[in-house]
C-alpha cells in the first residue's frame, strides 16, 4: 500500500470519497436537501454525494486567508453571502505577524476572487436560496476547520433551516470545534497522525475552472 509520512490512504480518490459518504448521508433519510460543495476539492466530493442522493447541487464560495509570504498557511478565511463571513485564528494570526491592514486587504482580495469564480463557475446564475433548506455542507476535508466554519456562519446568517457538514476525513480535535457550528456532522475518518487532507487519499490532482464547471452540470 501506498504511504507518506507512515499515512496509509482511505480513500482512492474524491469520487471514492464521495460514494462513501453518500452512503452514509443516505441513512438520514433528508428531505430535500441542497448539497454545497467548497471549491476546489470538495466539488467532486459533493457531486457523487448529490447524485446518489437525487438532490440538488450548488456551491458555496470560500476562500482561504493565508499569512503573510506563505499562503498555503491558513490563518482565516471568508465566505460569500449576504453578509460575508470571515474566520480568523487570532492565535495563528498573532504568530504569523501580519502587519496592520493586512487581514482587511487580505479580505478584500479573497472576496474579489470569489466574485471571479462566482462569474465563472455559475454563469451570471444566481445561487440557489438556503432559507429554510437542509444544506449538506461537503468537502474534501478538513484540517484547520477554518473555510467550514466560515461556510457554515454564512448560511446561519442567509437563514439555512439546518446545516449539516459531511467530510470524509479530519482531525478528531477540529471535528469536536466543528460539531459546536454544525446542527451535525458526519466524517468517515479522523486518522491520527492527521498531518494534511491530501496525505489521505491516493490521488489527489488539483482541480481546474472546466473540471469545476462540468462538474456542477
Amino acid at each position: 500500500m501506498f504511504t507518506q509520512h507512515g499515512i496509509e490512504p482511505s480513500f482512492v480518490d474524491r469520487h471514492e470519497a464521495g460514494r462513501a459518504l453518500a452512503t452514509e448521508l443516505a441513512t438520514l433519510r433528508l428531505d430535500n436537501p441542497l448539497i454545497l460543495a467548497l471549491p476546489r476539492g470538495g466539488v467532486p466530493v459533493a457531486r457523487e454525494v448529490a447524485t446518489a442522493l437525487g438532490a440538488e447541487l450548488d456551491i458555496l464560495l470560500v476562500r482561504k486567508i493565508g499569512a503573510p509570504g506563505h499562503e498555503e498557511y491558513g490563518i482565516g478565511a471568508v465566505a460569500e453571502g449576504r453578509h460575508p463571513q470571515l474566520v480568523v485564528s487570532e492565535a495563528v494570526l498573532a504568530m504569523a505577524g501580519a502587519p496592520p491592514g493586512y487581514l482587511e486587504a487580505e479580505q478584500q482580495r479573497q472576496l474579489a476572487e470569489i466574485e471571479r469564480r462566482r462569474l465563472a463557475w455559475r454563469g451570471g446564475r444566481p445561487p440557489i436560496p438556503v432559507a429554510g433548506r437542509t444544506c449538506v455542507v461537503v468537502d474534501d476535508g478538513v484540517a484547520t476547520g477554518n473555510t467550514a466554519r466560515a461556510a457554515i456562519r454564512a448560511l446561519r446568517f442567509d437563514d439555512a433551516g439546518r446545516i449539516i457538514l459531511a467530510v470524509p476525513v479530519a482531525p478528531a480535535e477540529v471535528i469536536e470545534q466543528l460539531a459546536q457550528e454544525a446542527d451535525m456532522l458526519v466524517c468517515l475518518r479522523t486518522p491520527e497522525p492527521f498531518l494534511a487532507v491530501s496525505l489521505h487519499y491516493r490521488q489527489f490532482g488539483q482541480l481546474g475552472d472546466e473540471q469545476v464547471m462540468a462538474l456542477l452540470g
